[in-house]
């Protein structure tokens, strides 16, 4: 009996490969039968397919690729050598590579170029919903990142930036396009220490030049109403010319009482003396001026007019220089200090932006876009081929269910399962129809 069922099972592993290869050649020998239908599909479909990919636009590609600015400090770099050098610093090396890594800016690049701003700025640049053609921004800019391929290089950290169109020049401007919006974006998304302290000094700078200008208003609106250009100088001056017209005085009228002697009250050089002796005593309390208070005491005040403080004169009266002083030298201090203020925060200023320069990141273009020469898009060769083959391939596929179907009993389950949906699905198909036809 064990004998028997051995011979049996060989006997039937021997006819097995007998049974499959009459199945292939069953299937082959069909196919052979309706060879001429396959070559009309074949045919049909290669002269569709070469239509097809002639119909196609050309797309061409633009390429940059860029690089990001190490931000690696001198300390990680330090313990990523100590690591290497010693395995008991091998996981803190590894902990810092990864804290410190080199390729944290290149994915926040990867990231800044993929935001809706870059892609939005980039869809008002170059009016792509109109390009596009496409009635919303959303659908403008998903069809602009599906024309765009930005990659990062794991091992290198070079970011690559493909964008595709059907007009190489405008391939080429999208691709520098990004490149532009990247450098503004990171421009704008600064937040460094440098640049933190160039927009303090920015803003205190512009206080202190409007607080220099307010007291340099204020010093000459006090300098012309009381005729002051400089208090040492013009107490000096003063102190001089009143001193010389006092000696002028004195000798005058010492020559008067002597010309009184001579010639009497009555004479001619006697009256030209008292005239020039009343000139210039007239001159003297004029320089002398009075010690009454000013009608302006606050330096603040700076809509008076000379007519009403009585100061028509071109310079202030001797008596009143010491008041005048006082708040003259409050006013120039005032604006010699915004001035030193002013003059400190310009170089400071200036500090802050380079240092801010050095601290940007910018982008290093490695290999700028260019206009495209070839088209990348479509392969038509390849396509034309593609599409024959499965054309060939699904007819094959038809005639070989269309033969295993015609084999199954007409009792069988799957059959009458098929006469009953199919006139249904036909019925909805042809309503379907029918209900757009209307509609149209």
């Amino acid at each position: 009996m064990i004998h028997s069922s051995v011979l049996t099972t060989l006997d039937e592993n021997e006819q097995t490969p007998t049974v499959q290869q009459v199945h292939w050649a069953d299937r082959a020998m069909l196919l052979w039968r309706h060879r001429r239908k396959l070559a009309r599909v074949t045919t049909i479909s290669l002269i569709v397919s070469v239509c097809i990919a002639l119909l196609i636009p050309k797309r061409y590609t633009s390429i940059a690729r860029i690089m990001p600015p190490d931000q690696q400090n001198s300390g990680a770099l330090m313990l990523a050598a100590l690591a290497s050098h010693s395995g008991s610093l091998g996981g803190l090396g590894s902990l810092a590579g990864s804290l410190l890594g080199g390729h944290t800016t290149t994915a926040l690049f990867v990231n800044l170029l993929h935001s809706s701003t870059v892609s939005g700025h980039l869809i008002d640049r170059f009016n792509l919903q109109h390009v596009y053609r496409k009635r919303y921004r959303i659908d403008t800019a998903k069809h602009l990142a599906h024309r765009t391929s930005i990659t990062e290089d794991k091992k290198s950290g070079v970011i690559t930036i493909a964008v595709e169109d059907e007009n190489p020049r405008r391939a080429r401007d999208l691709a520098q396009g990004y490149l532009d919006e990247l450098n503004k974006l990171v421009t704008q998304t600064n937040t460094s220490a440098a640049h933190r302290e160039r927009i303090f000094i920015e803003r205190r700078l512009h206080s202190v030049e409007a607080d220099l200008e307010r007291a340099q208003l204020q010093l000459s609106e006090f300098s012309s109403r009381n005729s002051t250009v400089d208090i040492k100088e013009q107490t000096r001056a003063m102190v001089d010319a009143g001193a010389r017209v006092q000696g002028e005085l004195l000798v005058a009228q010492s020559g008067l009482q002597s010309l009184r002697q001579i010639y009497g009250d009555g004479n001619v050089r006697v009256r030209e003396a008292e005239a020039r002796i009343a000139s210039l005593q007239r001159d003297l309390e004029k320089m002398t001026g009075s010690s009454a208070p000013l009608a302006l005491e606050t330096a603040g005040e700076v809509n008076a007019t000379p007519e009403a403080n009585g100061k028509g004169e071109l310079y202030p009266p001797l008596r009143q220089l010491p008041r005048l002083a006082v708040p003259y030298a409050d006013l120039y201090r005032q604006v010699r200090v915004q001035e030193a203020v002013y003059e400190l925060l310009t170089q400071q200023y200036e500090m802050a932006r380079i240092e801010e320069a050095k601290d940007l990141p910018v982008v290093s273009v490695i290999d700028p876009p260019g206009v495209p020469e070839k088209k990348s898009f479509p392969h038509r060769l390849l396509l034309t081929l593609v599409l024959t083959f499965f054309s060939f391939a699904a007819a094959a596929a038809l005639i070989l269910m269309r033969d295993h179907w015609s084999k199954f009993d007409s009792h069988d389950p799957r059959k009458t399962l098929a006469a009953e949906v199919l006139p249904v699905f036909r019925t909805r198909c042809r309503s379907v129809l029918r209900f757009w036809r209307g509609a149209a």
